[in-house]
């Protein structure tokens, strides 16, 4: 199967303006999460999506992958659905599966990467997987910038908020606190089928593109990862993961 992973990077972030480029021990977000990416042995190629010819020069520059794409994108996806295209026409290769690495996840790993991928080899139903991983604070519980997930016993997401869910108001102390880690291969046609889908009420409401298949009665299927990892929404973000990053072995094999 062709395995490609996009990373969707733009300059103008509403929350955190310019966070691409942000150094994290001397290498920009970008570059942390292009390297890291690129070093799982289960994609075939990695490229980064982005409209801002800065983001392009900088990964051109360290010999890396960038499609430029149009500015209008509102929705990651959207960003790297041109992407996939564009890469298609370039290696006139048709993709399989497209994974989506956010670009503020400069903590991703390889074996989140290979994880996420897993389901696709034992169920053909499965159309999309996202990553989640176990919130270890209640202060990050509470983070609207964290979206948190609900599942079912089969895996599948029930729901999506940035909220905290499932509910502790009842003195339930111990609830699963999930949350969603921006690591998401979606298969080829199914991208496309998803980004020609209308934006659903509950989408809006949450701002999470994820409630839109839900809302379309799919599934969403939810990969448990134990992999340590913290998205960079604002600057103090960037600080935490910095320090938490100055004992990443993984950094030794690209700085």
């Amino acid at each position: 199967m062709n395995k490609v992973a996009i990373i969707p990077a733009r300059l103008n972030s509403s929350r955190f303006p310019g966070k691409p480029m942000k150094k994290i021990h001397g290498v920009p977000m970008i570059g942390h999460c292009y390297f890291r990416t690129s070093l799982c042995q289960d994609i075939t190629d990695t490229y980064v999506a982005t409209c801002d010819k800065e983001i392009y020069s900088y990964i051109v520059s360290i010999g890396g992958k960038a499609i430029m794409t149009s500015k209008s994108h509102e929705r990651a996806s959207d960003r790297c659905a041109e992407a996939m295209i564009e890469i298609e026409k370039i290696t006139n290769s048709k993709i399989d599966i497209m994974v989506m690495v956010q670009g503020d996840e400069p903590m991703v790993t390889p074996k989140m990467i290979s994880d996420s991928l897993e389901p696709f080899r034992f169920d053909r139903s499965v159309n999309i997987v996202n990553l989640m991983t176990s919130i270890k604070t209640i202060e990050e519980f509470e983070d609207p910038n964290e979206v948190k997930v609900v599942v079912n016993k089969a895996n599948n997401a029930m729901y999506f908020s940035r909220e905290p869910i499932p509910s502790r108001k009842k003195g339930v102390h111990k609830v699963s606190m999930l949350k969603q880690v921006c690591v998401i291969p979606f298969k080829r046609d199914y991208l496309i089928k998803f980004n020609n889908t209308p934006e659903t009420h509950t989408e809006i409401a949450e701002s999470i593109d994820m409630m839109r298949i839900i809302e379309s009665c799919e599934n969403v299927h939810m990969v448990m990862s134990d992999e340590c990892s913290y998205s960079v929404d604002t600057k103090s973000d960037l600080d935490k993961v910095s320090k938490i990053m100055e004992s990443d072995l993984l950094m030794k094999k690209y700085i």
